[in-house]
């Protein structure tokens, strides 16, 4: 088996067992495959949105949501308001029934999960519908993290993927590519009307402002009204977005240096239980052995008490024989 097939395996596994299972895997192939054992080794413990995920793709549950993306994408381009209508009703009514049906699988594999989870396989199947890249990331079983689609821009799949390089379709795409970034900010700059700066209010010829009381030396008079601001600038859409996705690297970095945390903890607590078991039962063993060595010193004195009780009759009977 390849790295994908084994990793594809163990994603499937409850995330409360993914590390004991990961580890067991790794070493059965350490003696012959050492390569596929780093790889293996290396495998991160799904977030539990994704495992949701996998287990939906597992089953070939995602097929009729991510095939239903090119009929939505189309609908958009021809700005058909009839048809997105009906289209979105029916990309609801499968995400709806998806997301169930992760729960149920999720419930059915012992590990069931939060609301919170189920909002993040929502916004991964709704991901896959908007995006082709998207699509095939999901429907290959190797999601190691949920997915969010952000408006015009392409679904951020960087880190999304067990073994990236099993699913081609993740980078080269199919079907009808999203709608490129450019026209997206395009038909948001001609919704914006300009705003006219703030026009000074006119003043009469020989009018004097009037002077200012004393008693208010910190208001400056006659202070001329400050510029407009510029609108544009304040809700850039570009901009925003630019620093939301900033953001989300951000914490997306933060969350990944935390998993890795989190799986070497586990890996440590499994290598320490593994030999808390080992100690345990070698105890075991030398109590029983003690118990065993016992019992053998006990027979053993018995024996030699006995041996004793014969010699003394034996000297005993020699002496009044002699005698």
């Amino acid at each position: 088996m390849g790295f994908a097939d084994v990793a594809r395996e163990l994603l499937l596994v409850a995330p409360a067992d993914f590390v004991a299972e990961r580890t067991a895997r790794q070493r059965a192939v350490r003696k012959d495959d050492r390569a596929l054992a780093t790889a293996i080794g290396g495998l991160r413990k799904p977030a539990p949105a994704a495992w949701v995920i996998d287990l939906l793709a597992h089953e070939g549950a995602l097929d009729e949501a991510v095939d239903l993306g090119p009929a939505i994408r189309q609908a958009q381009a021809d700005a058909d308001p009839t048809v997105i209508r009906k289209l979105r009703r029916q990309r609801a009514g499968v995400v709806d029934a998806l997301t169930q049906a992760g729960a149920d699988l999720a419930s059915d594999a012992g590990h069931p999960v939060t609301p919170a989870v189920l909002d993040q396989v929502r916004a991964t199947i709704e991901a896959a519908m908007a995006d082709p890249h998207a699509g095939a990331a999901v429907r290959s079983g190797l999601l190691v993290r949920a997915l969010e689609s952000a408006g015009f821009d392409d679904v951020d799949l960087d880190g999304a993927l067990a073994d990236p390089d099993a699913v081609p379709d993740a980078w080269s795409g199919s079907g009808a590519a999203p709608i490129p970034i450019t026209e997206g900010r395009r038909a948001a700059e001609t919704t914006r009307a300009p705003r006219k700066p703030d026009r000074k209010p006119e003043r009469k010829p020989g009018h004097k402002p009037e002077r200012k009381p004393d008693r208010e030396p910190d208001r400056e008079p006659d202070r001329e009204p400050e510029p407009a601001r510029d609108s544009s600038r304040e809700t850039d859409p570009a901009a925003e977005r630019r620093a939301a996705r900033e953001a989300e690297t951000a914490a997306r970095t933060d969350s990944r240096d935390a998993d890795a945390a989190l799986d070497a903890a586990e890996d440590a607590l499994a290598t320490a239980e593994a030999r808390r078991t080992d100690l345990e039962r070698q105890l075991a063993d030398a109590t029983a052995e003690v118990t065993r060595l016992g019992h053998a010193r006990d027979d053993a004195e018995t024996t030699s008490d006995r041996a004793r009780e014969i010699l003394a009759a034996a000297q005993q009977h020699r002496r009044e024989v002699g005698r």
